[in-house]
């Protein structure tokens, strides 16, 4: 059984001493934040990114192990020798704004090979390993775009929806062995993906970029402020903590309020 003493550093009931977590898109951003909060409660992290470098560099920084891979690459995917993994986070994903005539084909593809088929895969490698154990987390950075809509986001909505849709088939299907899976549903976080959308988004709707933060990304929210990655990393340690053995199957929202309308 995990302890849930506090250790030096380490918040009370999240102690993943022993435990062995795998993220994918972990070299910055919200998988960075990831990484590092779940190093700190104790666990041996997989920093999975095809960025090695980066990759490299945030592993080093919290004494983990980078591991370099094409996401939509599946021949890639299904090479990669990641061991035994106690918790997968799936938070790989990039975004692209455009209107459906417009958007192109080979990026939507790439977009529902990255955050929909490579989890699938990674699950296919992993699970058994936790069923075996009788333990397991899946945590599915998900969005508030899993739970609703935007225009000149096709794929990506697309691909959060059926990320949703998995996560609920993982949580029916591990919980006689130990495993709960969950989304969590961030709205704006502060990263390098979310600098790309604001561009993006100033692009399609022909705003200067200050004008699109405030009157299209953050216009549905209650709480008007960016997310910062760490607030995400923490709900997803939550979701890894004994505390939170009987969430499974459902979507942690940090949206601010978004979706209260």
């Amino acid at each position: 059984m995990v302890s849930t003493s506090v250790t030096a550093g380490r918040p009370a009931g999240v102690d993943l001493t022993g435990r062995r977590a795998l993220v994918t898109g972990g070299a910055s951003g919200i998988g960075r934040a990831c990484a590092r909060r779940l190093a700190g409660a104790g666990a041996e992290v997989l920093i999975l990114d095809v960025r090695e470098r980066e990759a490299r560099e945030a592993a080093n920084e919290i004494g983990g192990v980078a591991l370099g891979a094409d996401l939509t690459d599946m021949a890639a995917v299904d090479a990669l020798d990641c061991g035994a993994v106690d918790i997968l986070v799936n938070n790989a994903g990039f975004q692209h704004v455009a209107p459906i005539p417009d958007f192109p084909p080979e990026i939507f593809a790439a977009m529902m090979k990255i955050m929909v088929e490579a989890p699938f895969r990674l699950l296919r490698r992993v699970l058994p390993g936790m069923y075996e154990r009788d333990w397991g987390r899946v945590v599915n950075i998900s969005s508030v775009h899993g739970l609703r809509a935007s225009p000149f986001k096709v794929a990506y909505v697309t691909a959060k929806h059926a990320l949703e849709g998995m996560s609920k088939v993982i949580a029916l299907e591990g919980a006689p062995h130990g495993v709960t899976s969950n989304c969590v549903n961030p709205a704006y976080v502060r990263t390098p993906l979310v600098e790309e959308q604001i561009a993006g988004q100033a692009r399609a709707h022909d705003l200067a970029p200050e004008e699109v933060v405030e009157r299209i990304m953050l216009a549905p929210a209650a709480i008007r402020r960016l997310i910062e990655p760490e607030e995400v990393a923490e709900a997803v340690a939550y979701l890894c903590s004994p505390q939170a053995s009987m969430i499974t199957g459902t979507s942690l929202t940090i949206d601010g309020g978004w979706t209260a309308h």
